[in-house]
């Protein structure tokens, strides 16, 4: 499959409060809070939602099409990403800015407070599809996720112009953007992904209700955390996939690139939609039990063994993991 992913590249300092941020909110005084966090732990990661989707599905044997902006401070990133398999030619460097940061701290019940530094990722505005797909001999689908909100309208308008299929992902741009800029990002997208407050968030921003969406996009995957995943569509019924469980939770920051990452290599496979969603699920659950979003490894047998165990035999055969254990690689 001929996979554009475009979206935030960026490097996340991931930090650790030893302590409840619940504990620390006065109720009569949430209109003016002023809090500092002492931290125990800082970890300097590899990261942006775009970044994050390409070394997963690198991982799984795919060759994604990493686009979207970087500062001249990006080689070493860049090379990481291309011994993981992600095709970086179309990503733009931008001569005066540095690659965008992200900084999040996360308390003891796993809540995060973040703040992003756009950085080089407000010129992804300036990058045309057309030329990556000319690249590439044409595109079977872009992802659109989060990144400036000027160049994912600006994606979204060149797919639905140009015929490419593509994947509406605002996530975390939701809070950004008014409600028609979202119906613009969604409408005629073959597949939505939100997670579970992202979802009452969308139809609250829009104006519409879950039935009018499902009428604009082909699929509405919905991630709901230890509670797996949910797809809708309209006039069919609903389809939920459990999560794996976790031997340890480490960090979830990434995990829902983990399971987009997962679940666009089962599409790359020709799975269908709930066996793909069983491998985002899968996914997931590596890049939770780790500290970073790229910090995770692949090794297939385990993968095989994890999934097995989530979804049974039958389901692990249909996605062609006894066979990708035998070789010893992801061979898709």
């Amino acid at each position: 499959m001929r996979l554009a992913v475009t979206g935030s590249i960026a490097t996340d300092h991931l930090m650790v409060f030893p302590g409840r941020f619940a504990d620390q909110l006065l109720a009569d005084r949430l209109d003016s809070v002023s809090l500092s966090f002492l931290v125990d732990a800082l970890e300097v990661r590899r990261g942006g939602v775009a970044a994050n989707i390409c070394f997963g599905l690198g991982l799984l044997g795919s060759q994604p099409a990493l686009v979207g902006a970087v500062g001249r401070d990006f080689a070493e990133y860049r090379a990481w990403l291309e011994d993981h398999g992600v095709d970086t030619a179309s990503v733009l460097v931008s001569q005066t800015r540095h690659t965008a940061r992200f900084l999040c701290t996360t308390d003891d019940a796993q809540n995060q407070i973040a703040s992003f530094y756009t950085g080089a990722m407000a010129e992804a505005r300036n990058i045309d599809l057309a030329p990556v797909a000319d690249r590439l001999g044409g595109l079977d689908l872009v992802l659109v996720s989060p990144n400036d909100p000027e160049a994912m309208l600006r994606h979204t308008a060149e797919c639905v112009r140009d015929g490419h299929p593509f994947a509406a992902d605002p996530s975390q741009q939701l809070t950004r953007m008014d409600g028609e800029q979202i119906r613009s990002l969604l409408t005629g997208a073959t597949w939505l992904f939100t997670n579970d407050y992202e979802h009452d968030l969308l139809l609250s921003k829009t104006g519409w209700s879950e039935a009018e969406v499902l009428d604009r996009v082909g699929a509405w995957i919905t991630t709901l955390g230890e509670k797996g995943v949910r797809l809708e569509m309209a006039g069919m019924p609903t389809v939920h996939v459990p999560a794996v469980a976790a031997q340890q939770v480490v960090d979830p920051t990434g995990v829902g690139d983990g399971f987009r990452a997962g679940f666009l290599s089962g599409l790359d496979q020709g799975l269908p939609a709930e066996r793909s969603m069983q491998l985002g699920c899968t996914l997931a659950t590596f890049v939770l039990e780790s500290q970073g979003s790229q910090e995770y490894s692949v090794d297939p047998a385990r993968f095989a063994d994890r999934f097995t165990e989530a979804y049974g035999p039958v389901a692990a055969a249909e996605a062609n993991l006894f066979r990708t254990v035998h070789t010893g690689q992801f061979a898709l």
